[in-house]
């Protein structure tokens, strides 16, 4: 089994961590309602994506 030899250093163990933070989720807005919207995802308030109605909301 493969085992380090050295110590890892705190610096290059942060560096490798630097990536790991969490990052507030992206949004953008629904053409069609102006609500906010998550990418590649149909409108929660109208019910549309990409200019057509794929979910049934009820109003």
């Amino acid at each position: 089994m493969a085992v380090p030899k050295r110590k890892t250093s705190r610096q290059r163990r942060d560096t490798r961590r630097a990536t790991h933070s969490i990052s507030a989720e992206r949004l953008g807005k629904c053409p069609r309602c102006s609500s906010p919207v998550r990418p590649h995802h149909a409108c929660v308030v109208c019910g549309h994506y990409r200019g057509r109605a794929v979910i049934d909301v009820e109003a």
